[in-house]
């Protein structure tokens, strides 16, 4: 990326300037900036940004920490402290920034000339052991040998410091050392400086932004989209809509927006006998509850839905009474339902194919027989949350109270949709989650160990008007294609909202994107310097394509956590998002359940040549990955044709039109 130089100019000039640049460096020392304009500059401003703060002699240091105090506490995502700061500053400063989560830079300078091989690796290891997350050389450059030397300490870090990958700026000053400002991107630097205007250059040899620009990005083209919003979370419509077609009296599902999944579930709220009227974005359900006599329905269609095929077995098993057959279509044929038949039959339900080919193997199309037993269970979360939701929505119908334990429990902000749909319906249900201390203090799903739910029997679905909210799944694509290539702006979506996938703004953070949310709500991603990172997807695993491919343009390693989770999906993903990688020229392996790859940021790729391969890929039929091979083809280096692009429309019907 290129970093901005903006020196000599006023907050309302940065501020003017600042939609212009990728990231900027404010230096503090020569702008005139009242601390108040520190703290909007710094607090509110959506793209990377450095403060420096250079002193010139002794008594400046003062007023150095003072503004580059005020601009970290204000939330600066950089902050540059030369290497020569007193000690005492330097530890507090150091402190601060781990406080308040600000890469701290140590810079180097050697205005003279360019030390020997030792004097630079020796300044080095300086800045990082005076607590550089990003180490900064800069000396002057006086013949080719000077700028080839600064060059060389690349291959220290690869070679002799591996895990300080990305974390090296260096560069020479003068005409010698013009080529470094270039050569360090190259070689894995997060960003390069630059001057605003040849008139504005801060340093001899300093190219302009606009000279950088061409050498690095030429004709390639960035990703940029605002103003635009996602679907309905078809998690959040197709709870919606059972328990709309399950309740007494008539129910208004706004914010709808059509999918095939969602609209399976329609038909299934159809055929139990609820009323389905549609205008615009409007649902109004008109329910069968309250339901007391047997339904008797023999045959149920869901579509191509895991999720609805997983939902309907418990409640038509505690509403039918009688046995019936499951049907569904395309790649939920193939996902198999072992796990649902093994819980199911503690709740007294038995499932087998319907072909009775006495295959192994249970998968739709089925056959369920048995009436759903209430009582105290403890069932395995490990295969996932859709059929313990499934229950969640039946057990209520039941005559009696039941407790259902849920031991290693994945998935589990599924559950909590399932939970707070129920509540607008006027199901009650109580909830304990286990675990270490840690966990129930910041609620961190990830050290969950297992969920108590109490469920009272003998309750009735109650009509509800509901919004259903936009989806965060939908949105990853788009944000990720943000975070990497330019920026990204999506309207309508609840910061505040229990859906997994919610997840995808921490992977970001993690991984460096600059995120925020305007007073609208908008929520806005932008790029920024991105570094390996890793992360845990055990409960969102929808995430997985479009993560992988963020690692694929994040500096360095990334471990991605949850692998077991995909093999069951509408193909089998951990397969699909590997062969999809390495096809793609990316190393990507499995290492157990953690998907590990080898990053490198777009600006390197487009400089080494190293951009993802384009060609003929499959999505597998998996809408997923159709979006994946979409974003990652915005780095590519000739076209991406997708053999399948038709499967987006299970989730996001739209979605190619909206990117493209």
């Amino acid at each position: 990326m290129i970093c901005t130089t903006l020196q000599h100019k006023s907050f309302k000039e940065i501020m003017a300037l600042l939609p212009q640049l990728e990231m900027a460096e404010i230096r503090l020392d020569l702008c005139s900036l009242s601390d108040s304009e520190i703290e909007e500059l710094f607090g509110q401003t959506d793209i990377p940004l450095i403060a420096t703060c250079r002193a010139a002699k002794d008594s400046s240091w003062a007023e150095a920490e003072r503004q580059l105090t005020t601009a970290v506490r204000a939330g600066a995502r950089f902050a540059d402290l030369e290497i020569e700061a007193p000690p005492e500053f330097s530890r507090r400063f150091q402190k601060l920034c781990r406080e308040a989560g600000t890469e701290l830079i140590r810079s180097y300078h050697d205005y003279v000339g360019t030390p020997d091989e030792k004097g630079l690796q020796m300044a080095l290891a300086r800045c990082f052991r005076y607590g550089a997350d990003i180490a900064k050389i800069v000396t002057a450059c006086h013949t080719p040998e000077d700028a080839a030397r600064i060059e060389s300490l690349y291959s220290v870090i690869l070679e002799d410091i591996d895990s300080l990958q990305g974390r090296l700026i260096a560069f020479g000053m003068g005409e010698a050392g013009r080529s470094t400002r270039l050569e360090c991107l190259r070689r894995g630097a997060p960003f390069t400086y630059a001057a605003l205007s040849k008139a504005e250059v801060s340093a001899p040899g300093q190219p302009t932004t606009d000279e950088l620009d061409e050498q690095i990005y030429g004709d390639a083209r960035g990703f940029h989209r605002a103003g635009i919003r996602m679907p309905a979370s078809k998690s959040f419509a197709q709870r919606a809509i059972i328990a709309a077609a399950l309740a007494e009296g008539t129910s208004h599902l706004y914010g709808y927006t059509p999918c095939e999944d969602s609209e399976a579930a329609l038909q299934v709220a159809r055929s139990i006998g609820a009323s389905v009227d549609q205008d615009g974005s409007t649902l109004t359900i008109t329910g069968i509850g309250p339901i007391t006599h047997d339904l008797g329905l023999e045959l149920l269609n869901v579509g191509e839905s895991g999720l609805l095929a997983r939902l309907c077995v418990p409640v038509l098993s505690a509403i039918n009474g009688t046995p019936f057959s499951l049907e569904g279509y395309g790649t939920l044929t193939r996902r198999p339902m072992n796990a649902a038949a093994s819980i199911m039959a503690a709740f007294g339900v038995l499932i087998n194919n319907l072909d009775e080919s006495g295959s192994k193997e249970i998968h739709v199309p089925l056959n369920v027989r048995g009436r759903l037993i209430p009582g105290n269970a403890e069932v395995s979360g490990a295969g996932g949350s859709q059929l313990i939701s499934g229950l969640l929505m039946a057990l209520p119908l039941c005559a009696k109270d039941s407790d259902l334990h849920v031991s290693e429990p994945k998935s589990i902000p599924y559950m909590y949709i399932t939970l707070d749909v129920l509540r607008h319906f006027g199901i009650s249900t109580r909830s304990e989650m286990e675990g270490d201390a840690e966990m129930l203090e910041g609620e961190d799903w990830g050290g969950c160990t297992g969920i108590s739910f109490k469920v009272r029997g003998g309750q009735s679905y109650r009509a509800a008007d509901l919004d259903i909210e936009s989806d965060w799944s939908a949105a990853a694509g788009f944000l990720v294609a943000g975070a990497v290539f330019g920026s990204a702006e999506i309207e309508g979506l609840d910061m505040k909202s229990v859906q997994a996938d919610i997840a995808i703004i921490d992977v970001l953070v993690e991984a460096g994107a600059q995120v925020s949310q305007l007073e609208d709500g908008t929520v806005c991603v932008k790029r920024a310097p991105l570094e390996g990172f890793s992360f845990d997807l055990n409960h969102a695993p929808d995430l997985f394509p479009a993560v992988a491919v963020l690692a694929a343009f994040c500096a360095g390693e990334s471990r991605i956590a949850g692998l077991g989770r995909l093999a069951v999906k509408e193909s089998d993903r951990a397969t699909a998002i590997i062969e999809m990688l390495q096809q793609m020229g990316v190393e990507a392996a499995a290492e157990g359940d953690v998907l590990v790859v080898q990053g490198e940021s777009w600006t390197s790729r487009l400089l080494n040549g190293r951009l993802l391969k384009g060609g003929a890929h499959t999505s597998r039929h998996d809408h997923r990955m159709a979006v994946a091979l979409a974003v990652a083809a915005l780095g590519a280096d000739s076209p991406v044709q997708i053999d399948d692009t038709a499967c987006v429309a299970k989730s996001f019907p739209d979605f190619f039109e909206i990117f493209n």
